[in-house]
């Protein structure tokens, strides 16, 4: 076999590969707003042949307001965590980065470990803790032990590695502090890769579960993902309602993503380069 048909079989082996991918990962997209947009008499034994469009699901979604409710509590958890990880992380990556004291790399590897500890070990006693303080079934006890995350504390501060000790020497013969070096200087350069964290941070506990369902008792205090969960419930194998509550609820994240999609290209590529 020649250079040129292998050339082309290798071509297609990754075309296909690459629209396998996109289909597995696309396709439940375009499953979940075709169900959320159909009529709920197309799920029963008595469906006529073909879809429906509808928007009646989100009808009785909206009904009795509860999702609103809901969706604004996860709004609050997410951009609550979101700024409060973006502030401390990038502390303690500063600090870890830029400052010269004792233990420095054993403390930075200590917290490094916490990454490879399951958040299941640690939720027990960190749910007696949230009851000693009276927070049980309120939104803080979701917000409070995310305010910081060893992850994000590792990824900002090998962004601000590279930036040159030149700068923070210049900066200290001018008179200026740690707290004005990191406001000043390495605070707006490491703008992009803030951005990148932000916007996973904001994902990942917009979606978190398992956490607000161990937290939250009440039904005014829910996050939209458990909200969706009990909904199931009492909607049982109700598709359509289910999807369109699963649309609601990724709507923001596209959203966010559109809007911060070009930070979050420059953070990367900006790691990257450097």
């Amino acid at each position: 076999m020649n250079r040129q048909a292998t050339g082309k079989i290798y071509s297609y082996s990754v075309i296909f590969l690459l629209s396998t991918g996109l289909f597995l990962t696309v396709g439940p997209l375009v499953w979940m707003l075709i169900s959320a947009f159909t009529d709920p008499i197309c799920f029963t034994k008595d469906a006529p042949h073909s879809m429906v469009f509808s928007i009646q699901n989100f009808r009785v979604l909206f009904t009795d307001g509860r999702i609103l409710h809901w969706a604004l509590n996860s709004l609050f958890v997410a951009t609550a965590i979101t700024f409060a990880q973006m502030l401390f992380n990038s502390l303690a990556a500063f600090g870890f980065s830029v400052g010269r004291f004792r233990g420095r790399e054993l403390l930075f590897w200590l917290i490094m470990v916490g990454m490879m500890v399951p958040g299941q070990i640690v939720m027990l006693p960190l749910f007696l803790f949230m009851s000693k303080w009276g927070l049980i079934d309120n939104l803080w006890a979701v917000v409070l032990p995310a305010m910081a995350a060893p992850f994000g504390i590792y990824l900002i501060r090998q962004y601000m590695d590279s930036i040159p000790r030149e700068l923070v020497e210049a900066a200290r013969m001018d008179g200026a502090g740690e707290f004005e070096i990191y406001r000043r200087m390495f605070l707006p350069l490491s703008r992009p890769i803030l951005a990148t964290s932000g916007i996973f941070i904001f994902i990942t506990h917009w979606n978190a579960f398992l956490w607000p369902l161990v937290t939250l008792t009440s039904d005014a205090n829910y996050t939209l993902t458990v909200g969706l969960s009990l909904l199931q419930d009492q909607q049982i194998m109700d598709y359509g309602l289910l999807m369109a509550g699963a649309t609601v609820a990724a709507l923001p994240m596209v959203v966010i993503f559109l809007i911060f999609s070009r930070s979050l290209l420059e953070g990367m590529r900006g790691g990257s380069v450097k």
